[in-house]
């Protein structure tokens, strides 16, 4: 029972920060936020993230160019465009990394603005962290598991980020229904996302990139962190923008 808690708070809390500060801060800026509550967010990233730490200013920028080239040959990831989805996850690594290390030219619009704490990044992003993260899931499962079938979780909590970008990046261009005509192949995955907090309403956050509510379209697709970034704005920690919940 440890272990799966364990796991659900990984899962949830990990992709609670990719979905509130990776995206809808870092890449489509939605809302703002202080200073101080940005790096606090870099650090809750990295706690909850782990071994999976994604910078906000590498997932930012790329997000932002999967927007402007999506299912194009420049698409960061495109199922279009991989025969599979392990050789998309790699060509999204590489571009990733190519993009933190300063490895190639980008125009303006997709760095404009990019959230972006070096320092951190390095240590967060270094293999010892990876390591450490690595060794503390290694050793929680050692103390807490009490069933062979519960170790099946590790590599889970090992590969947490990677796994919620295939289910989205992938599955969310494959598998769903769609709401909107489109000149791509983005998908809404799940009518009722009780699985990735918004994320999966992929088709609709395609048509309304910019919006801080991915679901809303169809009755039945409520995104739970749309309604966390509400209650967050009515606390007065972030600032919704206008046109970010506008109709």
């Amino acid at each position: 029972m440890v272990i799966l808690i364990f796991i659900l708070i990984l899962w949830y809390m990990g992709l609670f920060f990719q979905t509130f500060f990776l995206h809808r801060y870092a890449a489509h800026q939605t809302f703002t936020m202080s200073k101080l509550t940005e790096k606090m967010c870099f650090v809750l990233t990295w706690i909850f993230q782990g071994s999976n730490y994604l910078s906000a200013y590498g997932y930012g920028v790329m997000h932002r160019m999967h927007h402007a080239y999506v299912d194009t040959e420049k698409d960061p990831h495109s199922p279009k465009y991989d025969s599979n989805l392990f050789s998309m996850m790699w060509r999204t690594k590489s571009i990733y990394q190519d993009i933190n290390n300063k490895r190639i030219e980008l125009d303006a619009k997709f760095t404009k603005n990019a959230p972006q704490w070096k320092s951190f990044d390095k240590f967060a992003s270094s293999n010892g962290s990876r390591i450490a993260w690595g060794l503390f899931y290694t050793a929680f499962f050692y103390f807490f598991a009490t069933a062979w079938w519960q170790w099946l979780f590790l590599p889970v909590a090992f590969f947490m980020a990677p796994i919620h970008g295939v289910i989205i990046n992938w599955f969310g261009h494959i598998v769903g229904y769609t709401n909107f005509k489109m000149n791509n192949t983005s998908k809404n995955l799940f009518p009722v996302d009780f699985l990735m907090m918004g994320e999966s309403y992929h088709n609709n956050h395609h048509k309304h990139a910019n919006r801080a509510n991915f679901g809303g379209v169809r009755w039945h697709e409520i995104d739970p962190t749309y309604y966390i970034m509400l209650l967050l704005h009515k606390l007065r920690i972030i600032k919704l923008k206008p046109s970010a919940v506008s109709k």
